[in-house]
């Protein structure tokens, strides 16, 4: 392969690692024991294909010296054999080929996902609350945990906003392009004459930031602290549990009430913090290396959409790869797979051809 110097100097890499993992120094510093965990994952499988790469050529050197030595009768089978050999070899050459592309550096993070309504009214916080139903089956189907970190329920039942915590090793990569804005066309319940509305409702994905990453100056925060509130603003505690933090020099600001206790609330809300500012830092630095990054969210209208949920005719369709799946009824129950693969192979056929 072309790339044979690469791999040789990848997989020395990933013995230094090993090496260095088992260091009994490097287990008491938290930061790099995580960073080289990381990155022991990364090249482990990269190392396995190439290992199995290296016998496969073998065989297939053994499979041609066969066929050089064997009498007529013989060499039907070898050349079998040969056939069979370079088909493998090949094989592995295309999954290595797959495995230097370029890392997501969130891979294997777990997923901080806020689903709001954006624009429709109570119909948008209904579909709100159909969407998180969605991902919370679909977490339930892959094995995955799910935190609620803030819920805010709106007054028909349905959801003005819900931040919560997907725990999963494959959490990143499979709801990392959930991201923006997803429109409903169905008959509200608030409709008293049967006319279809489009609706919308705002998805953002982002990565759990550990606390070693995200470094926080405690000077940079204004934090408050209130009485929880429910749907109509009237109060549901008696302390001031709530908190609001303000990170100042970027404007952020994250409020959590759902737990009983300030501590509590306030923990929660520097987790979504570190979130948020590990994902500024991120686009920060894709920004420098490419202008054309588009925003995930946008302003989550209805004209804005990546993906349209049609009720009458039962069909979902993700605007971005031009999928339509007439089973909607399934999706909502989190039968997600089969657009979220579809995304997966559309952005892996982009990074073979050298798209952005």
């Amino acid at each position: 392969m072309d790339d044979l110097d690469r791999l040789v100097a990848l997989e020395a890499e990933y013995e230094e690692v090993l090496t260095e993992l088992s260091a009994p120094d490097v287990a008491r510093d938290h930061a790099r024991f995580l960073g080289l965990s990381r990155r022991h994952k990364e090249l482990e499988g990269l190392v396995r294909t190439l290992r199995a790469l290296r016998g496969a050529e073998g065989d297939v050197a053994a499979a041609r010296e066969m066929l050089d030595d064997d009498p007529g009768g013989e060499r039907d089978l070898a050349r079998d054999e040969l056939a069979a050999a370079e088909r493998h070899a090949e094989e592995l050459r295309d999954e290595l080929r797959r495995q230097l592309l370029p890392k997501d550096p969130n891979d294997g993070r777990n997923v901080i996902v806020t689903v709001r309504g954006a624009e429709g009214g109570e119909e948008a916080n209904l579909f709100a609350k159909d969407l998180y139903d969605m991902y919370t089956r679909y977490a339930d189907s892959r094995g995955w945990r799910v935190e609620v970190l803030e819920a805010k329920p709106s007054d028909l039942g349905g959801i003005d906003e819900v931040i919560f915590l997907v725990k999963g090793a494959d959490a990143w990569q499979r709801l990392k392009n959930e991201g923006g804005p997803h429109r409903v066309q169905r008959v509200p319940v608030t409709e008293s004459q049967g006319r279809v509305h489009t609706s919308s409702a705002a998805v953002t994905v982002l990565p759990e930031a550990d606390e070693v990453e995200v470094q926080i100056d405690p000077n940079d925060l204004d934090i408050d602290v209130y009485r929880s509130t429910g749907p109509g603003g009237q109060s549901v505690n008696t302390t001031d549990s709530a908190v609001r933090i303000t990170h100042v020099p970027t404007g952020l600001v994250v409020a959590m009430q759902d737990e009983k206790s300030q501590i509590q609330n306030r923990a929660k809300a520097m987790q979504v913090l570190r979130a948020r500012l590990l994902k500024l830092e991120q686009d920060r630095q894709a920004e420098e290396l490419s202008r054309a990054r588009r925003e995930q969210v946008k302003g989550g209208g209805r004209s804005e959409k990546i993906r349209t949920y049609n009720v009458k005719d039962n069909r979902v369709t993700d605007h971005r790869i031009g999928l339509t799946v007439h089973k909607l009824d399934r999706v909502l129950q989190g039968e997600l797979d089969e657009i979220v693969d579809a995304l997966l192979v559309d952005e892996r056929s982009r990074q073979l051809s050298g798209e952005q």
